[in-house]
């Protein structure tokens, strides 16, 4: 199983500006990003990524885990929307749809899946943008992990790094 999450945050930390991550994302994030998307099994977010983020088309199929069950991806024939916990509703999308996970969520998700060890890694890109909402903290997320490779292009910094075992 490989469960790796996919996030983009501003180089203060924000994760959200205006609402939603497309104020904070570049054009080779958003390339990386949709490239890893069409390898996975499947994709899990949560509630409010679902509301405020673009997931009416996916080339797999998304899980959400959410309390709330109003189901804002209605028109998504490939979209789950499951009353579970973030490790709840992952162990029952592998077994439904396949052991490669992209998760692309917040980070109370992600703090989720890493409180449960159910994270293996992450994909994380840092760009300029400064001045968002949400922030975390990019060195104690990064803790979690090992961290594999950094590298940049064009301005924006790609962070991938695996679970500390």
């Amino acid at each position: 199983m490989a469960v790796f999450a996919s996030l983009v945050v501003g180089s203060d930390g924000s994760t959200t500006k205006g609402g939603n991550s497309r104020a904070i994302t570049s054009g080779v994030d958003r390339t990386a990003f949709l490239t890893r998307r069409r390898s996975a099994d499947f994709l899990l977010i949560g509630g409010e990524t679902a509301r405020t983020e673009p997931y009416h088309r996916t080339p797999v199929p998304v899980v959400i885990s959410s309390r709330s069950m109003i189901n804002s991806l209605a028109d998504n024939r490939l979209a789950h929307w499951w009353n579970l916990s973030p490790t709840a509703a992952l162990a029952k999308g592998v077994e439904k749809f396949g052991a490669s996970v992209l998760v692309e969520s917040g980070p109370s998700l992600i703090d989720d899946l890493l409180l449960n060890n159910a994270l293996d890694g992450i994909h994380l890109s840092i760009t300029s943008v400064t001045g968002g909402e949400n922030p975390i903290d990019i060195a104690a997320l990064l803790a979690n992990f090992a961290e594999i490779e950094r590298h940049e292009v064009d301005g924006t910094q790609f962070i991938e790094a695996r679970r500390l075992k």
